[in-house]
């Protein structure tokens, strides 16, 4: 109760404390009240860095874009886009309700003005609020088997305690109790009642205690800390692990692995070189490889071109944290892949053998920011789905409205919206026209890309040689952006995920050789989640996955009955919202199961409290912290396999003092 009370008290840091509520009696006037204070039928207003006050129907936009970081119900780092259209499916998940602001959750850039749809108890966050306070206690496995044997072996002793004295009627009036037969029942009464003393096996619970504690101290040795002792048993009997996919499963560290260009393209003949890049973390080392084969990228200038574009369409930095000696993004995600990519490229061969780790983390990117001056940003929007940067070039002290060498815009966005807007390909040093063929067969590479065994996320970017003038644009008006980005020169597509811990194979198959079922529940897309799920084992290679993989919209359209067989069988669920695992959770309980469940976010909370054992992860909120019986110091999913395996020694342990005792126990009864 206590544990729930914390996590409830926790939620409060997500409350936003002001809102500024537009005044239909005063047009223009903006007052700023308290935030439990709104109503349904509010007009609110937010902007960048501001905090959600209530669940919001967007109805004006301000902005070119409006980016929502909503990873305290979703679980996902990466921004989502929001728009004003109606959404036609009453049912949809709240990843799918993109006209909808919800409480709590903050602006990443933008402003917009909605009207207030939900208060209090009645936004998402609420709802979580209120399946905290509900979630009841369970006892372990353990203590339901402790107090059943305890009922039996009651049971027994009071059997053998009325046998005895049963049996020893005749022997009531014996001279020995100076004929009295009231004496020799007395003296027979306490007779069973010492055997029924003997028989209890008063150093269980000191046993069970100090095997429990002990067991902690392991566990801490291999980065799970224990918040509760009976859950370290718990972990012995578990048979299912639900784990949430970013930052378990994978790095939660989004990273370019693969990306082409063209090298050759003409009438009769194309050529496309597709490179692999090494390494899967934020750590800025990796190696290029066309072919399996190394490859010094400063003597390709289309990918010298590539890397100016990847650090110049870019607001993100990375930065190394010394107290965990581990580099971390500054922004968004996709954009610190970029960063990274450009580093690992190192176009201008830049010796970084006596760079300190700070200056390794920026170094080949400051170099090209120090190249060229950006004048301006298109951001990007929905519309268009591409963003770009005007640059001049700041080591000839170009004019900035001028064309030619001095003006250039680089252009990065989504590959069907850039490739279409195309009409050169960048291939070496030559610029040759962009054809429908060679558009194609871009389409069908990127279309591979994307859903494939990686299932990438991709983004093309291309250069505008000689772009209009600057005084002849309409920064104003983000609606003539699109003609502006036109007579675009492809240089290349980068494809990015979010990869998969590498232990974490191992890992899941040990769970599968000890009876262990895994299952993914993660926010993300389905296809995303079912390529992630083949790369890590819960889905074999070319395994049909009908009926073991499932959306949340999927899940909601199944009957009471076929939810429950689904998650009898099911390995993997995505784009869910909390209550889809606080129910899954439940259907597993009703089979039998004994769940783990893994989390790290306030969307996971309740199905942390639900769950037989909740596992929060270090970085994790506080909320899910207080929630959950296990903390896993290094976010690792093979650390709760580690842990699981550490759950059933002491679970052996536990019933081998048992059955010595019990076996003393009938021993000292006997005689």
């Amino acid at each position: 109760e206590r544990n729930a009370e914390s996590a409830i008290e926790a939620l409060k840091e997500y409350e936003p404390e002001i809102a500024k509520v537009v005044r239909q009696n005063r047009p223009g006037q903006i007052q700023r009240i308290k935030a439990r204070e709104l109503v349904p039928g509010d007009i609110v207003e937010v902007a960048v860095g501001d905090k959600v006050p209530a669940d919001i129907r967007i109805t004006t936009i301000y902005s070119t874009t409006l980016r929502i970081d909503q990873s305290l119900l979703t679980g996902e780092s990466v921004s989502v886009i929001k728009h004003t259209d109606p959404i036609p499916d009453p049912r949809a998940v709240n990843q799918d309700k993109k006209n909808i602001l919800f409480s709590g959750t903050n602006i990443a850039a933008g402003r917009c003005r909605g009207v207030v749809i939900g208060t209090g108890l009645n936004t998402e966050i609420g709802k979580i609020r209120s399946e905290m306070a509900d979630a009841e206690e369970e006892k372990t496995p353990l203590q339901q088997k402790l107090d059943e044997f305890g009922e039996q072996l009651s049971k027994v002793i009071t059997i053998i305690c009325v046998a005895v004295w049963a049996i020893n009627i005749g022997h009531f009036n014996d001279p020995v109790h100076g004929g009295s037969w009231l004496r020799g029942a007395i003296y027979y009464f306490k007779i069973a009642v010492a055997l029924a003393v003997a028989a209890i096996p008063e150093g269980l619970p000191a046993v069970i205690t100090t095997c429990l504690a002990l067991g902690t101290r392991r566990m801490a040795k291999k980065n799970a800390i224990v918040r509760s002792l009976p859950s370290v048993e718990t972990l012995g009997c578990t048979s299912v692990i639900c784990s949430d996919k970013t930052g378990t499963l994978t790095t939660n560290q989004m990273s370019v692995c693969r990306m082409f260009t063209f090298s050759k393209a003409d009438a009769n003949d194309f050529q496309i070189d597709q490179f692999e890049i090494t390494g899967s973390t934020y750590e800025p080392k990796g190696d290029i490889l066309l072919d399996g084969e190394k490859i010094n990228c400063a003597d390709r200038s289309g990918l010298v071109e590539l890397a100016e574009c990847a650090a110049l369409c870019n607001d993100s930095s990375l930065d190394y944290n010394e107290t965990k000696k581990a580099f971390e993004k500054v922004g968004e995600a996709t954009e610190t892949a970029l960063i990274v990519l450009v580093e690992k490229m190192n176009v201008f061969n830049t010796d970084k053998s006596k760079l300190t780790p700070h200056e390794l983390a920026m170094a080949s990117n400051t170099i090209i920011r120090q190249k060229y001056r950006k004048e301006f940003t298109l951001e990007f929007s929905r519309d268009r789905k591409s963003m770009s940067v005007f640059v001049t070039n700041a080591t000839k002290g170009g004019d900035s409205g001028a064309t030619g060498s001095s003006g250039k815009m680089f252009v990065k966005g989504a590959p069907e919206s850039v490739i279409d807007r195309c009409t050169h390909i960048r291939c070496g040093t030559q610029k040759v026209p962009m054809t429908p063929r060679l558009k194609q067969e871009a389409m069908k590479l990127v279309h591979q890309y994307g859903t494939g065994g990686d299932t990438l996320r991709c983004l093309a970017l291309g250069t505008i040689d000689e772009p209009m003038r600057k005084q002849e644009m309409d920064l104003d008006d983000s609606r003539k952006f699109i003609t502006y980005e036109t007579n675009i020169t492809f240089v290349g597509v980068v494809g990015m995920l979010d990869p998969p811990r590498s232990e974490v194979v191992d890992a899941i198959a040990r769970c599968r050789d000890a009876g262990i079922r895994v299952i993914m529940i993660t926010g993300d897309n389905k296809n995303t989640a079912e390529a992630i799920c083949r790369r890590i084992g819960i889905f074999q290679e070319g395994q049909n996955t009908r009926g073991k993989a499932f959306s949340g919209r999927e899940f909601d359209d199944l009957s009471t009955e076929d939810q429950s067989d689904a998650c009898r069988h099911a390995k993997m669920f995505a784009r869910v919202d909390p209550a889809h695992k606080s129910k899954i959770v439940e259907y597993l309980q009703s089979h039998g199961e004994i769940t783990a469940m893994t989390g790290d976010g306030v969307n996971d909370a309740p199905a942390l409290k639900k769950a037989e054992i909740g596992i929060a992860m270090g970085s994790g909120t506080a909320v899910a912290k207080t929630a959950s019986e296990m903390v896993l110091a290094d976010d690792n999913f093979s650390s709760i396999v580690a842990a699981v395996e550490e759950g059933r020694a002491i679970y052996n342990n536990m019933k081998q003092f048992i059955r010595y005792l019990i076996s003393s126990n009938i021993g000292e009864v006997s005689p």
